[in-house]
């Protein structure tokens, strides 16, 4: 039996439309040599972030003490970059345990920022509200939280909160351990992304900023940011990856929840 046929829900990965042509520019984006010098998180940091494939077994054996929130609220879920909604899918579980709503993006695997994107987010977060009639808090992690905060920019009306967990919206767009990986994934730099706005720049709505000194992926300032570009900014010690399903992370965010 094949995994597809064992696991019918599994996400399918889609294909990259790389020709030779188009291969060989995205290659020479990822090899591009660096403009300046910027601080990033240490190799051994990046490595710990290979913690996250243990945490399929060691899941089972967790105790997670949840409390139910005696004001619920409509959360919509962002995905980190390369991920789909099937990374978040633990932490889902846990913020509906405590009665809140958890709401999926919809839009698949997420491969970058483009205009298009943003609108389909945009009448998602329509969807979301006329069927709740209620603003809702928009969750995002890594690249996920800077769809949050532009969407959050564009219909501050329809949402009551944004929390980012490990989101690189402060500093240079390429103080962190992927963007190599980012350009050639995406097929444009980093720091020239095909959407209009300034990801420093704070919505006009409560922000606040999850980061952690263990990421292994993004330079802790830049997912901390500074007074004025969020409202709070909250030290944890889970890896990037452990945003997603790290009980700390988790608790953090039903922390920020029940704040609302």
């Amino acid at each position: 039996m094949s995994t597809r046929e064992r696991f019918p829900d599994l996400p399918k990965m889609p294909k990259l439309p790389l020709g030779d042509g188009e291969l060989a520019r995205r290659i020479e984006l990822a090899r591009e040599p660096e403009p300046e010098p910027v601080s990033r998180p240490t190799l051994w940091r990046m490595a710990s972030e290979l913690q996250h494939l243990a945490e399929p077994f060691r899941r089972p054996f967790r105790t997670l003490n949840v409390e139910a929130c005696d004001n619920p609220q409509i959360v919509l879920i962002l995905p980190g970059f390369a991920t789909s909604a099937s990374r978040m899918r633990y932490m889902a579980r846990q913020i509906e345990r405590a009665r809140h709503k958890a709401k999926r993006w919809k839009l698949g695997w997420n491969w970058g920022p483009s205009d298009t994107t943003l609108d389909r987010l945009s009448d998602r977060l329509d969807e979301v509200f006329a069927r709740y009639d209620r603003p809702a808090v928009l969750l995002g992690w890594s690249l996920g939280g800077l769809y949050a905060r532009e969407l959050a920019k564009r219909k501050p009306e329809l949402v009551s909160k944004v929390i980012t967990m490990g989101t690189p919206f402060s500093g240079s767009p390429r103080a962190n351990n992927v963007w190599r990986l980012y350009q050639f994934v995406t097929g444009h730099r980093v720091d020239k992304p095909p959407v209009e706005g300034d990801f420093a720049v704070k919505p006009p709505v409560e922000t606040v900023a999850l980061w952690s000194p263990n990421d292994g992926a993004i330079a802790p300032r830049s997912a901390a940011g500074y007074p004025g570009e969020r409202d709070r900014a909250i030290a944890l010690r889970c890896t990037h990856m452990g945003f997603s399903y790290s009980p700390e992370a988790i608790q953090a965010v039903l922390s920020e929840l029940r704040r609302c």
